[in-house]
């Protein structure tokens, strides 16, 4: 894909056409190349990923780890989805929402890794767009720190105050309810 332009909006019609060895995401029609994730990255999203598979085998919920395309904007033409994301870790109970392209609308859950890239766009603008769009949870993992913030939509539709989660806890799932994910072996080759 060319550089994109600054003054044109691009779709999720526009994404169907760029390599897909490269990973992008579109945010208000405005695209963002994301970068390989680094070793550390990939162990805490296999771990997390891993846990989350074991407890949902058998259950209607599915656990999906980038690249994973989830379009937040649930419109009928390609070229009225102006958000398109890859998170880390999605999961999705809601099955009808699943198509051969990924997820289309809102997932039950969202994890974001940062990355030292990543941060602006997932404490700030992915946030606001999974709480607009309805993501029920969302964790926003920080591997330098060995920490996890869990925000958890309220009945407004809005983020509470986040949880804050170190690597000698285990965090217990909203969605689940008999869910813990240990952190201790998450963080562990960090």
């Amino acid at each position: 894909m060319p550089l994109p332009k600054p003054e044109k909006k691009y779709s999720y019609s526009d994404y169907l056409t760029w390599d897909e060895n490269e990973r992008w995401e579109i945010l208000d029609g405005v695209p963002y190349m994301q970068a390989a994730p680094s070793r550390i990255h990939q162990e805490i999203s296999m771990e997390l990923s891993t846990q989350f598979h074991t407890y949902l085998k058998g259950k209607t919920c599915r656990v999906f780890a980038a690249p994973f395309c989830v379009r937040l904007d649930v419109e009928k033409n390609d070229n009225d989805v102006t958000n398109v994301v890859e998170p880390d870790i999605t999961i999705v109970c809601n099955s009808s929402k699943l198509d051969e392209r990924g997820c289309n609308g809102s997932p039950t859950m969202i994890i974001e890794i940062l990355s030292p890239t990543s941060g602006k766009n997932d404490k700030l603008i992915k946030f606001n767009k999974y709480e607009k769009a309805g993501v029920k949870e969302y964790w926003i993992v920080e591997p330098d720190q060995k920490l996890i913030s869990v925000f958890i939509l309220q009945e407004n539709n809005s983020y509470g105050r986040p949880e804050i989660y170190s690597e000698e806890d285990k965090i217990r799932v909203s969605i689940f309810p008999d869910l813990e994910i240990d952190l201790k072996p998450v963080f562990d080759m960090v």
